[in-house]
């Protein structure tokens, strides 16, 4: 009578290890993975249009920061209570998790932020940073439709409301100014130098850069505000030692 006992509770501890591979059900499993997959594809289009925009926090950098914020939604909402695997609660505030991931994102995203000889550059790609983290916590928290409204609020503004802004009358005026410039020899400062002597100041929307036969070359793609001759300021920007070209561009260009 003993051994068919034994059978029978080893037949159970069986098919329990099948239906828990990974010490938690597989219908549990399903439900993690759908916010996860969700969290990769709306930050991995978040982080598309910082790509566009050639900035040093682009796909990569989002899919990261969505996906393992969404990780930690999850770990906090499965990982400590009776969702977990371990049928077991200890009293664990998913909301503290949440909020120190917050707090964790506001150091990334001021580590994108550049301030460098009177410019800032950065600030549009640490909040989209910071929104790709709550983009991803959304979908941990299984409010994927919640996510995929921001992210359509995102590219709206970017896309429709940031141009149509720039178009706006501005105080001062705006200048757009892509400067082609060869690497070394402190070329930027004396950009701004030049363009703050006329009343201008300034800010780097974008760079890139390339390689020529003489070495590598920079171009910046930069906004002046304040200053009234714009011609004046062309012609000092190309002035400047180092400088190999200055193209005004339309002021919607501008990130």
């Amino acid at each position: 009578m003993i051994a068919p006992l034994s059978i029978t509770a080893a037949g159970a501890a069986s098919a329990a290890a099948l239906d828990q591979p990974f010490g938690q059900p597989l219908d549990q499993l399903g439900q993690q993975a759908a916010p996860l997959c969700a969290a990769f594809g709306l930050c991995l289009l978040l982080g598309l249009e910082r790509h566009v925009h050639l900035k040093d926090a682009g796909i990569k950098t989002h899919v990261l920061v969505g996906v393992g914020a969404c990780l930690f939604t999850l770990v906090s909402a499965y990982g400590f209570g009776a969702g977990s695997g371990t049928g077991t609660s200890t009293g664990v505030d998913p909301s503290r998790i949440a909020a120190q991931v917050v707090s964790g994102i506001g150091f990334l995203g001021a580590g994108v932020i550049f301030v460098n000889n009177d410019t800032v550059r950065g600030l549009t790609t640490a909040a989209t940073v910071w929104l790709s983290a709550a983009v991803g916590m959304a979908c941990g928290a299984s409010m994927i439709p919640l996510a995929c409204l921001t992210l359509a609020l995102h590219y709206l503004l970017v896309f429709a409301i940031g141009p149509l802004m720039r178009r706006l009358p501005q105080r001062g005026g705006l200048q757009a100014v892509e400067v082609e410039y060869e690497v070394g020899n402190a070329v930027m400062p004396a950009v701004i130098s030049a363009a703050t002597s006329l009343g201008y100041t300034a800010s780097i929307s974008s760079t890139s850069s390339r390689r020529t036969e003489q070495g590598k070359v920079m171009t910046a793609r930069m906004a002046f505000k304040g200053g009234k001759d714009a011609e004046a300021l062309v012609h000092a920007l190309a002035g400047v030692d180092g400088v190999v070209g200055v193209v005004a561009v339309d002021a919607s260009r501008l990130d």
